[in-house]
């Protein structure tokens, strides 16, 4: 089927086709791999904080190829893509995602042997000379789905990485990660926190700190905020830089937000100007670093805290050459506020799906 067969009505945020399916899919993995060769390319991130970065992308790539392979012949459920400014699956998607495959052995026993599935779509195709039907590859999809997939590696509300002793050049002795997906917004976050530590041992410590990162630091909020109640819950630790990088909004012609960007492509789409796989990528990177301390509290419950230095904002745009051109011509405010010039990625070329 040519792509041009695909349609995705406007007010509609469901994938509700095969080629659909597929047609997003390709486009999400095509788009993340190109923005981790680009963040190395363009030093977005240091060299630690490109291997967490490629952590948490390919738990994304493994997710959305999972929500694929579940919804490729189901007729009864569609995937839905974000109304906000995301173009990345609903939140919930990952939840049904995580908790199906928490019943995973249930369903997992009452599947149909791989086998006797096998010789029935062989018998239908080559002495029957029939189509097999939706159900049963729906039924095939389940098999793949349910004995190959792995709830670990799902993209979860939250991610945790580990504490380890930050690179020589970093502004202090240890480094963190995390991941969130906001759920207000519908987009993956990815931070980095930079910290000296005042206990006797960090190993005893950790615990404690995965567990305020996880109550603290799991939405969307202003730097500084974040930064504070950190500290304020952490009295052994101080941090000194926190890094947070906004992966979106993903601009393509299923994203049916309010954008500019977006809209920009969508129109341009629609007029047959680019086509139909066109797209673009949205970064934001903030940082904050602490400048000095100050106490707060009284006598007996004084605790030394960081005062944090104005948030720093940089936005970026990922493109192809002739979206960029594009964007200069349609939305030229937005490309002339980004901290460098829009970042040139490959096109996208799909003929058929």
């Amino acid at each position: 089927m040519s792509i041009n067969h695909i349609v995705t009505p406007l007010d509609s945020a469901y994938l509700d086709s095969k080629e659909q399916y597929v047609f997003y899919h390709k486009m999400v993995d095509f788009a993340l791999k190109e923005l981790i060769v680009s963040a190395q390319r363009e030093n977005l991130c240091t060299h630690q904080e490109l291997i967490f970065f490629k952590q948490y992308a390919d738990l994304l790539l493994y997710s959305i190829e999972a929500m694929r392979v579940k919804y490729m012949y189901d007729e009864e459920e569609n995937m839905k893509v974000d109304l906000t400014e995301s173009g990345f699956p609903n939140y919930l998607e990952f939840r049904y995602l995580f908790n199906d495959l928490s019943l995973k052995e249930n369903y997992v026993n009452k599947l149909k042997d791989v086998s006797e599935l096998q010789e029935e779509f062989l018998d239908t195709l080559l002495r029957k000379k029939e189509p097999i039907k939706k159900s049963r590859l729906f039924q095939a999809a389940s098999i793949v789905y349910y004995t190959s997939v792995e709830q670990k590696f799902i993209f979860n509300r939250f991610v945790q990485g580990k504490i380890i002793k930050a690179p020589g050049n970093s502004a202090a002795e240890f480094m963190t990660s995390w991941s969130f997906f906001d759920v207000g917004c519908n987009r993956p976050f990815i931070c980095y926190m930079y910290f000296d530590f005042e206990g006797t041992n960090i190993e005893t410590y950790k615990t404690q700190i995965y567990e305020v990162l996880k109550n603290t630091a799991d939405r969307e909020m202003n730097l500084d905020v974040m930064a504070y109640g950190i500290d304020r819950k952490l009295k052994d630790i101080k941090p000194k830089h926190i890094k947070r990088i906004d992966l979106g909004p993903f601009h393509n012609v299923f994203a049916k937000d309010e954008n500019q960007i977006t809209h920009a492509i969508l129109k341009s789409i629609a007029e047959k100007v680019v086509p139909l796989e066109s797209y673009a990528l949205s970064l934001s990177v903030d940082e904050v670093f602490s400048g000095s301390e100050f106490s707060e509290g009284g006598y007996f419950s004084k605790q030394i805290l960081q005062k944090w230095n104005d948030p720093i904002h940089k936005s970026y745009v990922l493109a192809p050459h002739r979206i960029i051109q594009l964007l200069y011509s349609k939305t030229p405010e937005i490309m002339n506020g980004l901290a460098k010039p829009p970042i040139q990625i490959a096109d996208l070329e799909i003929s058929k799906v």
